[in-house]
C-alpha cells in the first residue's frame, strides 16, 4: 500500500528526477565501484527532505531505532542484507550480543530492538541482549505491547578482561543500538578479537554531524557530475559554530553572524531558481540526536532575540549533555504530506542495501519545522513489491517507485558520506 502524498513536484526536482531516472545504470554501477573502495555502516538511516525543488538529508544516524516501523513485506531483504553484512566481519558467526539503549521504559523503541533480534536470528544467528546499565545484577525480563518479551542480561568481562559476554555466551560480534550520548562505557574498550559494530568512534562522543556533511559535500559533488546536476539540489549549505554558551549569554554574534551569512547564500539560491518561499535554516547540536536542541530561524533577530525558555531548549541534549557546539544548516522545506498532516522520508539500510523506510509525520508542525519530535508517528514507506525499483517508462514526478527510487539514491548518497567520515575520523587507521 502506498501512503496517499501531496507533493510539489514541480521544475527542477522534475529535472533531476528525469535526470536520475535516465543515468539509472551508470548511477548502480558507480555506487558499485565506490563500496569497492569504501565500507558501508554496519547499518543507518537517512532522514531525507523533499522540498518540490530540492531533495537532500538532513540528518544521518549510524544507529537506527526505528526498524519496527519498517513494512513487513521488507523482512526478507532485511535478512538478506544483515547476512551480507556480518559476513563481512565474522564469517564463521555463531552469536551477536546486541547492546541497546538504557531507557527501558520506552516501549515503541524496545519493539525496534525485538524486530532487530528477529532479523538477526533469521540469518542463523544466537542472539542475545546485554545491557550497558551498571545497576542491572541480574536478568529482565520486560513485556512489549504485542504481548512479547525481551530480556535484558548483565554484561560481562572474560577471566582475562580481553573478551565481553554474557554468562555462557561468547559473541564474535557486539552490534550497539545505543549512541554513546552518554559517553564510552570502559567496559567497550581494548576488546580482543571482537567486533564491535557500529566502531565507538561513531558514537556522538566522538562524532560530530559538520564531519559528516564535510564528506557528504565531497560525495555529492561526485555524484552531481554524474547526472549533471547542481549540487545544491541535494546538498544543503551548512555552517559550524563551536563554543556558544547559551545560558552565559556568550557566543552570540558569531551565531548571528553564521546564521546571516547562511541565509544571505540561501536567498541567492532561491532567486536564482525563481523560488518564492521563505529561506530558513536550522540551528541544532553538532552532536546529538533526538531532535533535541533544534530551532528553525528565519531571520537573524530571533538569534539575537533568544527567550531564557529558548536558551535553555538550545543548551541541553540527549541524557542532558550541555550543548556548545552547533551545526547550522540550510532548512529544506517539506512539501509532503499525508492527510493534513506534514510528512518526511526516512529511509533504512542494512551495508550497502537499501533496506525499507518510513514517513515520519506530525500534524502539529510546519514545512520549515523539525518533526522529530513528541507527537510524531510513522507510516511505512512503500518500498514492498520492488518499490526500490524506477520505472523507466512511467512519466517523471507521477509514479511512487520512481519518487522512493530516488530516495533511496539520495539516502545511499548519505550511508557513502558516513562511510568517508567514519574513515577519516578512525583513530585506528590503518584498519581501512
Amino acid at each position: 500500500m502506498v501512503p496517499h502524498l501531496v507533493t510539489a513536484l514541480n521544475g527542477p526536482l522534475l529535472d533531476l528526477e528525469k535526470k536520475i531516472l535516465a543515468a539509472t545504470p551508470a548511477i548502480e554501477r558507480w555506487f558499485r565501484m565506490e563500496w569497492q573502495e569504501h565500507t558501508p555502516p554496519f547499518y543507518c538511516s537517512v532522514d531525507l527532505r523533499n522540498s518540490g525543488y530540492k531533495l537532500a538529508p538532513v540528518d544521518t544516524n549510524l544507529f537506527p531505532g526505528g526498524f519496527s516501523n519498517l513494512s513487513p513485506e521488507m523482512l526478507p531483504l532485511a535478512i538478506q542484507a544483515a547476512m551480507a553484512a556480518i559476513e563481512k566481519y565474522c564469517p564463521d558467526a555463531k552469536n551477536l550480543l546486541l547492546l541497546p539503549e538504557l531507557n527501558t521504559r520506552n516501549t515503541f523503541y524496545l519493539q525496534n530492538v525485538a524486530r532487530l533480534m528477529q532479523i538477526f536470528r533469521q540469518t542463523g544467528l544466537h542472539v542475545r541482549l546485554g545491557t550497558l546499565d551498571e545497576s542491572v545484577k541480574e536478568s529482565q525480563t520486560i513485556e512489549l505491547p504485542d504481548g512479547s518479551t525481551i530480556t535484558l542480561e548483565p554484561l560481562e568481562r572474560s577471566a582475562n578482561g580481553r573478551r565481553l559476554g554474557l554468562k555462557n555466551f561468547d559473541p564474535c560480534t557486539i552490534l550497539l543500538n545505543n549512541d554513546l550520548s552518554s559517553g564510552t562505557p570502559s567496559i567497550l574498550e581494548h576488546l580482543n578479537e571482537q567486533n564491535v559494530l557500529p566502531p565507538l568512534h561513531a558514537g556522538w562522543t566522538v562524532r560530530r554531524k559538520s564531519n559528516h556533511f564535510t564528506a557528504y559535500d565531497e560525495v555529492v559533488k561526485k555524484f552531481s557530475k554524474l547526472v549533471d546536476v547542481d549540487p545544491w539540489m541535494l546538498n544543503p549549505f551548512f555552517a559550524k559554530v563551536d563554543q556558544v554558551d547559551f545560558q552565559a549569554v556568550d557566543g552570540d554574534d558569531k551565531l548571528a553572524a553564521s546564521v546571516s551569512s547562511l541565509l544571505a547564500k540561501i536567498r541567492k539560491k532561491y532567486k536564482e531558481y525563481g523560488i518564492t518561499e521563505k529561506p530558513f535554516v536550522i540551528v541544532k547540536a553538532d552532536a546529538g540526536t533526538d531532535g533535541m536542541g533544534v530551532m528553525s530561524v528565519t531571520d537573524v533577530s530571533q538569534i539575537k532575540d533568544l527567550s531564557r525558555k529558548q536558551r535553555e531548549k538550545l543548551s541541553l541534549g540527549k541524557a542532558g549533555g550541555e550543548i556548545h557546539d552547533l551545526i547550522i544548516q540550510e532548512g529544506v522545506h517539506t512539501f509532503e504530506h499525508i492527510n493534513d498532516a506534514v510528512a518526511e522520508p526516512v529511509v533504512y539500510m542494512i551495508d550497502r542495501y537499501v533496506v525499507g523506510g518510513f514517513y515520519r509525520v506530525h500534524a502539529e508542525r510546519g514545512i520549515n519545522e523539525n518533526l522529530n519530535a513528541p507527537g510524531a508517528h510513522f507510516v511505512p514507506l512503500a518500498f514492498a513489491q520492488q518499490h526500490a525499483l524506477p520505472d523507466m517508462l512511467a512519466k517523471p514526478g507521477t509514479t511512487a517507485p520512481n519518487r522512493f527510487y530516488m530516495y533511496g539514491v539520495v539516502a545511499r548518497l548519505g550511508l557513502l558520506a558516513a562511510s568517508l567520515e567514519m574513515e577519516k575520523t578512525d583513530p585506528n587507521p590503518e584498519e581501512y
